[in-house]
């Protein structure tokens, strides 16, 4: 194998099936190994970058224009790390741009660079998508260089050798190592994000949690506690909580439920309010006797519809999952809530006895709209 020296070129990604893209590298330098997903969202790039959901993944953003508005703190989702816990690596058809916008605290490159954030820009991302529609999710290796010498056969190999997100439980690294308490809420002007006084007793297993999650059920009157993946169901209920939220993360339902499904059914049993959202979502359906399946492109973006079966109505939501509850293996104790417009793949359940429900996507938006606020307010409304 022999690095080669690509003039014009300080960027690349090198797909499994040989297949190389060409760019300029922005971020940091280096290579990062992942799937490789595009995101349809046109706002909101330094949330989906921090989202743990994200996490070995390569995010491809459809937006051609990128960075425009800077990075600050408050728009972190993710409770702590870098790109070892989201996003490894990001594509753009532009080269970020310098910050326009007051909230800015710095650079997206910059921020891209402090972060562990491998970017790639220049590339054709309307020709990158349509490999992924066609072909499903790759695997590959994003590099950058600033003096363009790349070993492109080394590359492809590696990307032809990881075995990928099945399988994976990547909540574990993705969680916190120790429960703590959280009472900030939605953000709001001029202030930012208040201090709230939490009235009922929710404890959130943290999976991969994002912030605004957290804000959201805040504003609700919630007092939070936030726990590890591994905490069991007895700890849980030890706390007497008036609800129990299992949260968003990255990686194969199948392959964290080994630890978290036994634990979330003596959790249903126990007859508390549960609320799934995400990756939740999926172990609450494992849990309840369904299946999840891998998806080819998987839902990434803050424009999908979904209906709301239970209203009839349908709300544009922010979604983020490469697996998905099998529609066809819900028991019948199980009645489905919510599902996709796209493409008919299930979005949400709820368990027919008892105050259990769970949806697929990101009710919190962060980035996206707020359609589905109010699922955090029927939470509330079942802890009475």
């Amino acid at each position: 194998m022999t690095t080669q020296l690509l003039t014009g070129c300080t960027g690349v990604l090198a797909l499994a099936d040989g297949t190389i893209l060409q760019g300029i590298g922005v971020g940091a330098t280096g290579t990062a190994l992942g799937e490789v997903v595009f995101n349809t969202a046109m706002t909101g790039y330094q949330e989906i970058l921090t989202d743990p959901s994200y996490m070995s993944q390569i995010l491809a953003f459809t937006f051609p224009h990128v960075g425009n508005v800077g990075t600050n703190y408050d728009d972190i989702e993710q409770m702590g790390g870098g790109s070892d816990t989201s996003a490894r690596g990001a594509i753009f058809r532009d080269v970020p741009t310098d910050a326009a916008n007051w909230r800015a605290d710095s650079t997206f490159d910059a921020w891209m660079k402090r972060r562990g954030v491998v970017g790639l820009a220049g590339v054709d991302t309307r020709a990158l998508t349509k490999i992924i529609r066609d072909k499903g999710a790759p695997h590959a290796v994003i590099a950058h260089d600033p003096d363009g010498r790349f070993d492109l056969e080394a590359l492809v190999a590696e990307a032809k050798a990881w075995t990928g997100l099945v399988g994976l439980d990547l909540a574990k690294p993705a969680s916190t190592l120790q429960s703590f308490e959280w009472d900030e809420g939605l953000w709001e002007w001029p202030e930012g994000h208040p201090k709230t006084v939490g009235r009922k007793s929710v404890v959130v297993i943290d999976y991969g949690v994002k912030r605004n999650i957290l804000r959201a059920l805040a504003s609700t009157g919630a007092k939070i506690t936030v726990v590890p993946a591994t905490t069991t169901a007895e700890e849980i209920l030890a706390r007497s909580p008036d609800g129990v939220v299992l949260s968003n993360g990255p990686g194969d339902p199948a392959a964290t439920g080994e630890y978290a499904v036994p634990e979330i059914r003596k959790l249903v049993d126990s007859g508390k309010p549960i609320f799934g959202i995400c990756l939740g979502h999926q172990m609450l359906a494992l849990a309840l006797g369904a299946q999840t399946i891998k998806m080819d492109q998987g839902h990434h973006g803050a424009n999908h519809p979904v209906k709301d079966l239970t209203t009839g109505k349908v709300e544009i939501v922010s979604m983020n999952h490469g697996f998905a509850v099998d529609r066809d293996s819900l028991p019948d104790a199980v009645v489905e809530t919510h599902v996709s417009l796209f493409d008919g793949t299930n979005c949400g359940i709820q368990l027919k006895d008892r105050p259990v429900f769970s949806v697929q996507h990101h009710p919190e938006a962060s980035p996206g709209p707020t359609d589905s606020l109010y699922l955090f307010d029927r939470f509330a409304g079942m802890m009475g």
